[in-house]
């Protein structure tokens, strides 16, 4: 029972060679993360701007944890997201199994 975070960011025009390197190092630094079960990161096939982040983690404050970590600061709020068009993040828990 893990929980997911999807992130979808779309970068600036031509930003997303610099913000895809940054991302390889977050992932990299994440997984290293003691609550951490994946992280990776995916570019749009059709549009090389959309990135979407899929991140699983043992618990929501696993996640929290995460997001308070330096590399977190200085990687995705300090230098990720200032490149940008639009960030979107869904949380995900898992849904209680439902017995017939």
């Amino acid at each position: 029972m893990s929980y997911v975070v999807v992130a979808r960011y779309r970068t600036k025009e031509g930003a997303e060679n610099t913000v895809l390197p940054l991302l390889d190092t977050m992932a990299a630094a994440s997984r290293q993360e003691p609550g951490n079960l994946a992280y990776r990161v995916h570019q749009g096939t059709e549009d090389p701007r959309a990135l979407v982040l899929y991140e699983e983690y043992v618990s929501e404050a696993a996640f929290t944890a995460h997001c308070a970590t330096p590399h977190f600061q200085e990687i995705v709020l300090g230098k990720v997201v200032p490149l940008l068009e639009s960030r979107d993040v869904l949380r995900c828990a898992p849904r209680p199994q439902v017995r017939a």
